[in-house]
Formats: C-alpha cells, sequence, structure tokens
C-alpha cells in the first residue's frame, strides 16, 4: 500500500460528509433491519425456540395456498392489462406532437401518486352504489381489483416505456428506412428488440406494485379476495396470530426482494443501451388514421384517469340527487356526541402533523445519505456506494404493511418502547419516503462539478461551509422536491399507518377506510369527501414537484 496515500484515505473516512452515512445507518438498523430481524425470529422462534408449525400452517393450508397463488395471479393479471393499455398511449406520446400534450401526461400521472385508499374510494363511487360512471354499476370485487391497479398503475408503464421509446425515434430509425426497411421491419426487427428491456423493467415494477397491494384489494376485495399482503393484517390485527403473520410477512420479504432483484436486472439490461440523446422528431397527426389514433388515445386516458377522480367528486358533493357540500360540513361535527368519537378533521389536523414530522425526519437522513454516497463516488475508492445505494433503497421493496407489523412487534420494549409513542407513525412515514427523497437529492449532488468544491477546500473552505454556500443552493430545487415527496406520500401512506396509529390519532387514510367500512349513506358520503382532500393535496404536490423537476418539452 502506498504510505503517502494512508493518510488521505484515513481522511476522507473521517471527513464529515463520509461520517454524514451514520445518521442514515442508525437509523435503518433500528426501524428496518431490526424489525425484519423481529420478524424472522417470531416466525422459526415463537416460544423461544425453533418451531416449523407456522410454516405447516401455510404450506399445507389450501386456503393459504389459494392466497399466494391469487396474490401472483392477480399481479401477473394486472401487469398484463396495464401493458395491453400502455403500449399504445406510449406509441402515440413517442411519435406525435399535439396541443395539451403537457396536460394529458400531467391527467396520466396524477393517478399513481394517489394513495391507495383513494383510489379505492374512487372506483366506489365510479361503479359501486351511486354508479356515477354514466350510471354504470359493477359490483365484481375482481373486475374492481383489476381495473384499479390498471388505473394506479398505468403511468409507471406509460412514463418508463414512452420515455425510453421517445429516444429511439432519432438516426437509428431513419437509416434503417432510408435503406428500405417498412416501417413494420423497423419495429419488428430494431424497436422491438431495443424497447424489449424497457417493457421488461416497467413490468415487473408494476408485478411488483400489484403484488404488494394493499389498500385496494382490502377495500374492493371485501372478505371473499386476499393476498399476502392482507392476510397479513387480518391475521395480526383480527386474530391477533402473530407467528403466523410473521411467517407470512417473512414469505412476502422473501418474494418481494426475487422481485426487486430480477426488476433491477432487466434495468440493467436497459441501460446497455444509451439512447439517442437528440430530441425525437415527432410529428403531428396529418393523415385521417393519424388523428383517429391520437383522438382515441387522448378519450382512452381522460376515460381512465379522469373519470374515477371525478366521480369521486361527484360523490362528495351529491346528497339525495342534489348538489350539497353536506358531506363536508360533516367532517367538522360530532354528528354521534359521543366524548370518545374523534372527528374526522381531527384526522386531517393529525396526518399533517406527521407528514410534517415524517418531512423532517426523512430530509434530515436523505440528506445525510446522498452526501455519504456522493463522497464514497468520489473520494473512497471502493464498493461502498454501490453498496449502501441499493441498501437505502430497500424500503421501496418492502411492503409497507410488513415494515409497520415489524415495527409493532420489536419496539415495544425498553429502551426502544415506541408501541404507544406518537412518534411511531412519523418515523414509519420517514422510512417509507425516506428512498424518494435521496432518489430526488442524490442526482443534483451528483451534477456537481467536482473542481467547483476542490477550489473551495484548497482555498480553505471546511465541509459545512462548502455545503452552506456551494452544494446547499445548487440543490435547494432537488431538496423541495424531495420534501414534498416526503410530505405527499406520508398523507398517504395507509399499510404501515393502520398497524401504527392509535384509535385517538387516525390520519386520512385510516379515518377513509374506518368510513367505507360502515353502513350509511353519511359513512359514505363523508369517506368521498375527505378521499377528495387528501386527492386535491397530493394532485397539487406531484404538479409542484414537475414544475421543479429539469425536463424536455417532449419527455415524460
Amino acid at each position: 500500500m502506498d504510505r503517502k496515500s494512508t493518510p488521505v484515505k484515513i481522511r476522507n473516512l473521517i471527513h464529515p460528509y463520509a461520517l454524514a452515512g451514520l445518521v442514515p445507518a442508525g437509523f435503518f438498523l433500528i426501524f428496518y433491519f431490526y424489525p425484519l430481524s423481529g420478524i424472522f425470529f417470531k416466525s422459526f422462534f415463537p416460544k423461544g425456540k425453533i418451531d416449523f408449525v407456522f410454516a405447516d400452517q401455510v404450506f399445507f393450508s389450501s386456503r393459504m395456498i389459494k392466497i399466494i397463488w391469487f396474490t401472483f395471479w392477480q399481479a401477473g393479471l394486472s401487469t398484463l392489462l396495464t401493458l395491453i393499455c400502455a403500449l399504445p398511449c406510449a406509441f402515440v406520446l413517442s411519435h406525435y406532437s399535439f396541443k395539451g400534450k403537457k396536460i394529458i401526461k400531467i391527467l396520466a400521472s396524477i393517478p399513481f401518486v394517489l394513495p391507495a385508499v383513494v383510489v379505492a374510494a374512487a372506483f366506489q363511487a365510479c361503479f359501486g352504489k351511486t354508479g356515477f360512471f354514466f350510471g354504470l354499476k359493477f359490483d365484481n370485487p375482481l373486475g374492481l381489483i383489476l381495473l384499479a391497479h390498471v388505473f394506479y398503475n398505468f403511468s409507471v408503464m406509460l412514463r418508463i416505456i414512452t420515455g425510453f421509446w421517445s429516444s429511439l425515434q432519432g438516426r437509428i430509425s431513419e437509416a434503417a428506412m432510408v435503406l428500405g426497411a417498412n416501417p413494420l421491419q423497423v419495429f419488428s426487427t430494431i424497436t422491438l428488440p431495443l424497447l424489449k428491456p424497457a417493457i421488461y423493467a416497467a413490468s415487473a415494477l408494476v408485478f411488483i406494485f400489484c403484488f404488494s397491494s394493499f389498500g385496494i384489494i382490502l377495500i374492493l376485495g371485501g372478505p371473499s379476495f386476499s393476498t399476502i399482503e392482507v392476510e397479513i393484517y387480518r391475521q395480526a390485527a383480527h386474530l391477533f396470530n402473530l407467528p403466523l403473520a410473521s411467517f407470512l410477512s417473512l414469505i412476502q420479504i422473501l418474494f418481494t426482494f426475487a422481485l426487486m432483484w430480477i426488476y433491477t436486472s432487466f434495468t440493467k439490461k436497459a441501460a446497455r443501451f444509451t439512447p439517442d440523446p437528440e430530441k425525437a422528431n415527432l410529428k403531428r397527426a396529418v393523415c385521417l388514421w393519424e388523428k383517429i389514433i391520437v383522438a382515441g388515445v387522448i378519450l382512452f386516458i381522460l376515460l381512465l384517469c379522469v373519470m374515477p377522480l371525478l366521480s369521486l367528486v361527484a360523490g362528495s358533493l351529491t346528497n339525495e340527487g342534489e348538489l350539497s357540500f353536506i358531506f363536508y360540513k360533516a367532517l367538522f361535527k360530532n354528528t354521534s356526541d359521543s366524548i370518545f368519537y374523534i372527528p374526522p378533521f381531527h384526522a386531517i389536523e393529525y396526518s399533517f402533523m406527521f407528514a410534517g414530522t415524517a418531512l423532517v425526519i426523512a430530509l434530515i437522513t436523505g440528506v445525510c445519505a446522498a452526501l455519504f454516497i456522493r463522497h464514497c463516488d468520489r473520494n473512497i475508492k471502493n464498493r461502498l456506494a454501490s453498496f449502501f445505494d441499493p441498501i437505502f433503497m430497500l424500503p421501496l421493496s418492502t411492503s409497507a404493511v410488513t415494515l409497520g407489523f415489524g415495527i409493532i412487534i420489536t419496539l415495544d420494549k425498553p429502551p426502544l418502547n415506541l408501541r404507544t409513542s406518537i412518534f411511531l407513525i412519523p418515523i414509519a412515514h420517514a422510512l417509507v419516503g425516506f428512498p424518494f427523497v435521496i432518489r430526488a437529492i442524490l442526482p443534483a449532488l451528483r451534477s456537481i462539478p467536482e473542481q467547483l468544491t476542490d477550489a473551495a477546500s484548497m482555498l480553505g473552505a471546511s465541509p459545512f461551509k462548502m455545503f452552506w454556500h456551494i452544494d446547499l443552493p445548487l440543490i435547494s430545487r432537488a431538496l423541495v422536491a424531495g420534501a414534498i415527496f416526503a410530505f405527499t406520500i406520508s398523507l398517504g401512506e395507509f399499510g404501515a399507518t393502520i398497524f401504527t396509529a392509535r384509535p385517538e390519532t387516525p390520519t386520512i387514510p385510516v379515518a377513509i377506510y374506518r368510513f367505507l367500512g360502515q353502513p350509511g349513506a353519511m359513512n359514505y358520503g363523508q369517506a368521498m369527501a375527505i378521499s377528495v382532500i387528501l386527492m386535491a393535496v397530493t394532485a397539487i404536490g406531484y404538479i409542484v414537484i414537475e414544475n421543479f423537476r429539469k425536463e424536455s418539452s417532449e419527455g415524460f
């Protein structure tokens, strides 16, 4: 080893940016890995000694086998339907330019940022009791689940495929056509092979989201349809069978990690081809058939992505067939006159309070993690950055229900007895939103020229001064986007909250779930009204994030 380089390496290891990595590492050890290890020990050591009885209850139970099979089956079918819907739309958005295209892309993207309980409420309003979708009532739970999954994940599939397909509309396709290839040959021999990795990556990601779907299946499926995720909640919250719930959570973790590995492998394959950096040669629809295709895609996106949301708004403003604000007014009243009743407006207050706290936690840990990874990239010549970057993304591949359940069964003893603490909810929310903060901030940090920080260091600037005067101003827009991500994710988080929330401190998604589970037109109307409020906040947050993003006029 070069003796001269050793002091440099030691200085890099004790650099404040390197030490900043201790903050997210400690946060992960306590609130992620420790709860997951608790699930493992609860699964195989339920009474202090190894026991596989709950494995027998899963693998030798026809009901459990059906639940596992249905989890995969509905996820596969939902993914296939989403791909069928997204592929033609991706073709139009990547090839044609038309008026209102930016608005159409925003409308197509909003469904994915909506909380799952809002999506479920929207589909109940659209096809359920009132049938606001042209009076059409559709009471098939499985059909509603599949439709809601297509609605919820359509923007993910559309965004990935459109972005990649747009970059292929350049010199490669033009060169093939100059050599005499017709459009069908160009698509089959050039475009499709290059597009396949992006299609596979998008499909794998949508499959993961449908596989771990919780709120949609819990609300729309009812007792007849259950996935692994829903069964974990029922076994833990309703039957109090914690060992069985722990073993199901372990199965869920293993399956989800395997699916995430498949997704990352497809992503790497897609990244091997670097698309043409020039803007795609978009064209106007001139021929009649082109105009019909473009108009059809616009109409389809509006029907799929807008009609359920409009039905939700209509359901919140309609009482006995007349326009009324009675459901919104009821959110501020104690209609039962009970001292134990928690007015829905308090759920809004608690949600904003928890979201603000989660925002602070996620920003602090996210910024420290991003600084640490950037420092490892530039100064510590080893694989620390490539190791910790995917580690910090693990909450994305772990279901929120599993995280919430793990936190509840582990953080219940001193010195970490947080089960009854009000801070448990924002901690769980921050853990879910933490990866989004990193993904927002890290690219901005990596884009800062290394010569800029080197020059500041040579002039005697301390790491704190470099962060305050160089890094922070340059990443301020990304910081705002990350903060909004953390805030909106916390507002809509349901899977972890249903375990960690106390009865007296409900959040908006929990309040929606309670309203939908109670009979009566007033409860149903209040569920619609509070869902509209949550939908408006998350949609506004997404639009603000989009304005902060550096995006080409035709990119998606």
